[in-house]
């Protein structure tokens, strides 16, 4: 594209509109200017909320391949990707999933993650190529994230993935963008021109990491990854994670924590089992085997051992 065509298609995205409540921020004292950007941040939940529907359709197709075995992958470039990475990364700590389970791409690589390389984004094969890599199947759900909905490194890993046959889902912040005419699921949250024009890591920014927030943590819920709400699948790898692991037996079955540590060595830092053996009194293998029946559900295990 041309830089004049390029120019054309940036004056018609919302997100690279000027704001028109922001035109004086240059000249406001500090806590006027953080008083602008606190009220345009405000927008943001109100956004999301309409398009809660797709995004409730996204997450029940990602519940779908992560029963069949398949995987959550993120593809982004720049603030995106990086978000995308993020909460791909911290999905197996938080749930104790393996590290492939939710994948996060970004234009760049790994480099890409401590510094800028935006021009990583304008090579639509390189998109493809990242998928190819990691063995894109049929089954896997991918989810291409571009504020504008035009960045050539998602538009060509949201084709692939289209040729594959994967599920595709677009998240953007302009409305009728290219990724959503791309992908089987739009997700468009619109947060209207940024307190500075085109700075989309500010609410756009925020827009996203709420939606991938949603995605992931609904449908680990909606597999089985937690208790009432607690985080009762979490891996206890450090220091931190092992006192809230200790909290959660607690919490959940009326022990102390010597009780609850007990149980926990005994299962191997596992807090769903440590859980079940605790409320039910059944050995290790026992409540392993009634969790594995039970899907993975505590919740349903209980109440069948309990009953």
């Amino acid at each position: 594209m041309t830089e004049q065509g390029l120019m054309s298609e940036l004056d018609r995205l919302v997100s690279e509109g000027r704001n028109p409540r922001t035109v004086d921020i240059d000249l406001l004292p500090t806590l006027d200017v953080l008083r602008k950007i606190n009220d345009e941040d405000r927008v943001v939940p109100s956004a999301v909320e309409k398009v809660l529907p797709e995004i409730a359709a996204a997450v029940d197709r990602i519940v779908l391949a992560f029963q069949k075995g398949a995987r959550l992958i993120y593809i982004g470039a720049g603030t995106s990707g990086r978000l995308g990475v993020l909460d791909a990364s911290e999905c197996p700590p938080t749930f104790r999933v393996p590290e492939g389970m939710v994948v996060g791409l970004i234009a760049g690589g790994s480099d890409a993650l401590m510094r800028s390389i935006e021009g990583a984004e304008d090579d639509p094969k390189m998109g493809a190529q990242a998928l190819r890599e990691i063995g894109l199947a049929p089954d896997d759900v991918v989810v291409g994230i571009a504020v504008s909905g035009r960045t050539p490194y998602v538009i060509g890993g949201l084709n692939y993935a289209k040729q594959m046959g994967a599920t595709t889902v677009a998240l953007s912040c302009n409305p009728a963008s290219t990724i959503a005419g791309i992908a089987d699921i739009a997700i468009s949250p619109v947060v209207g021109p940024e307190v500075l024009t085109g700075s989309t890591r500010l609410k756009s920014g925020t827009a996203q990491k709420l939606v991938l927030n949603m995605l992931t943590t609904a449908s680990m819920i909606r597999i089985g990854k937690s208790f009432q709400n607690l985080m009762v699948d979490l891996n206890p790898s450090n220091k931190k994670l092992v006192a809230r692991a200790i909290r959660m037996v607690m919490q959940t079955t009326g022990c102390t924590a010597p009780q609850a540590r007990h149980a926990l060595d005994q299962t191997g830092n596992d807090v769903k089992l440590a859980i079940l053996v605790t409320i039910t009194g059944m050995g290790v293998e026992e409540a392993r085997a009634a969790l594995g029946k039970a899907g993975g559900f505590l919740r349903k295990a209980i109440t069948e051992m309990t009953a």
